[in-house]
């Protein structure tokens, strides 16, 4: 089994290298997600750009993104991987949407394919993200104020959800830091009350 570890997060890393929002873009001609609107390849960017496309352009990338974390679990699962095997994947795979090889290593924040990961390792972590996320949005209607919520919390929902497997948890933890520090911008706005409206910066 640890034998397929390596080529696995290689597939991962490479599978989280496609940008959804820049691919779907392009195929919709709405132009490069990364000189436009936020500058962010991600579904929030996507809808602000994407005009009378933007909802469903959106919608295709937030999807894309979540999948490429999914599925990289997902095939580490097949091939008999467990636990922080199974995490150490998913993180290349995220690494992959922050700094995708093929696109200039100028990726997108990390949320859907953080939450992609975490439906991959226990479908139940994915559901407690998309909940914290969907009432912090509700109460709050910013974004990344959702999004760095959600993934705050993630050490201890996901060291429960595992059986406290500390090493598990160790690496969501790291993958959680980086998306905050992905988010540092979002942060200082924030912290300048400039982080008003409801979509701004959240994937």
């Amino acid at each position: 089994m640890l034998a397929s570890l390596v080529p696995l997060i290689v597939g991962a890393y490479l599978l989280g290298s496609l940008s959804s929002a820049i691919i779907v873009c392009k195929l919709m001609g709405l132009g490069d997600p990364r000189e436009a609107g936020s500058g962010n390849p991600g579904a929030t960017n996507v809808l602000r750009i994407g005009g009378e496309k933007g909802r469903l352009a959106a919608a295709i990338t937030l999807l894309g993104d979540l999948l490429k974390g999914l599925l990289a679990v997902l095939a580490a699962r097949a091939f008999g991987l467990e636990g922080w095997q199974l995490a150490l994947v998913g993180f290349a795979a995220f690494l992959g949407h922050l700094y995708p090889l093929f696109f200039g290593f100028r990726g997108g924040k990390g949320v859907a394919t953080f939450l992609g990961v975490l439906f991959g390792l226990n479908v139940w972590m994915g559901l407690v993200f998309a909940a914290i996320w969907l009432f912090v949005a509700k109460v709050l209607k910013i974004s990344s104020v959702s999004a760095l919520a959600a993934s705050a919390l993630s050490p201890l929902y996901v060291w429960w959800l595992s059986g406290q497997d500390v090493r598990l948890t160790a690496v969501v933890t790291l993958m959680a830091v980086w998306l905050w520090w992905r988010h540092r911008s979002n942060i200082a706005r924030l912290l300048r009350g400039e982080e008003k409206a409801p979509v701004d910066g959240g994937r």
